[in-house]
């Protein structure tokens, strides 16, 4: 038997989080601890309202589950009755958490993964003027890949701005489904002479057919049309690489899935997050050890992180210690 419990966290964010989709300046989180007597597991996730959840809805679904979970359930029990979301996020790692505890061993000798090493993780700066964000890739030029939010008129500026003020860091873009297909196609040229790497998810998810139609000369990612292994056969041919986020496939177990598979159909592979702190950020550093873009940077994006945070060293993200996760 099993003991749950569930607390939903607020988590300041240093200044604000803005996207095309408006701004924040907290994080909610919810946790999820699950106790044997002697051994705790926890599990961290962000319920997002675009996915339609909140703090309120993902504790309701986990309230309703209380006693199924509380009877023993393993990890593949929990995909059988919970969607793919922010609440299976949680409890399936909490179960990875505990596994480990119980075994004396780290997650990653439990899933048969290689020992996790230190990544690069992007760092990201969050929609506004191209002064303002001139002046934040300034202060982080140093960082070895930094991420821009997009969403308005002047992200050539935005972009330009940035390259002036940090020559030698790798960019993304992110445009947070804001752009148009024509957008995307006036755009991705000038950003590619810019030294753009790749575009995360220009279009809205589900309105997203015409990128099959074009050539894309920087490389397209889905992040809102990609959640599980599932939606893979609809991007063949309109994306060129996945984000994979543990908040959308509803935990590690669902997401080392999502990650075979794409690299079996094609794709190259993103592993990104909700900002979040660290405990959310652990178990996405076993999946993205070999991630051609790895954006792990919840943490960083908080004017405070919980205890036996990630190291994160000259924008390298270390792997967790047992004290966090797994």
């Amino acid at each position: 038997m099993l003991t749950m419990l569930v607390s939903v966290e607020s988590w300041p964010i240093r200044g604000a989080f803005t996207i095309s989709r408006g701004s924040r300046t907290r994080a909610e989180v919810v946790v999820v601890e699950l106790r044997d007597g002697e051994h705790a597991g926890r599990g961290e996730c962000v319920p997002y309202p675009r996915y339609g959840e909140s703090p309120e809805t993902v504790q309701g679904v986990l309230d309703g589950l209380k006693s199924y979970i509380e009877a023993g359930v393993t990890r593949e029990d929990i995909a059988a009755v919970m969607p793919p979301g922010a609440a299976r996020n949680a409890v399936d790692c909490a179960l990875w958490d505990l596994a480990a505890k119980r075994a004396g061993k780290r997650v990653w000798e439990l899933a048969a993964l290689p020992e996790p090493h230190p990544l690069a993780t992007a760092y990201t700066l969050s929609l506004d003027s191209p002064t303002r964000m001139a002046v934040m890739a300034k202060r982080h030029a140093e960082r070895p890949l930094l991420k821009l939010k997009m969403g308005g008129p002047e992200d050539l500026a935005r972009v330009a701005a940035v390259r002036t003020n940090a020559p030698n860091a790798r960019i993304i873009v992110d445009a947070n489904e804001g752009w148009s297909l024509a957008q995307y196609k006036a755009l991705a040229p000038e950003l590619k002479e810019l030294g753009v790497e790749m575009i995360e998810q220009p279009q809205p998810a589900g309105n997203d057919d015409g990128l099959a139609d074009i050539e894309r000369p920087v490389p397209v990612c889905a992040d809102e049309s990609c959640h599980t292994a599932g939606d893979l056969p609809d991007l063949a041919g309109k994306y060129d690489m996945v984000n994979i986020k543990l908040d959308k496939t509803g935990g590690l177990t669902a997401a080392l899935h999502l990650e075979q598979a794409a690299k079996a159909q094609g794709f190259a592979i993103m592993v990104g997050c909700m900002v979040a702190t660290s405990l959310a950020m652990a178990p996405a550093v076993l999946l993205a050890q070999d991630a051609e873009v790895v954006d792990l940077d919840g943490p960083l994006l908080l004017a405070e992180d919980r205890r036996h945070g990630l190291v994160d060293a000259h924008g390298r993200v270390h792997p967790p210690t047992p004290e966090l996760w797994g």
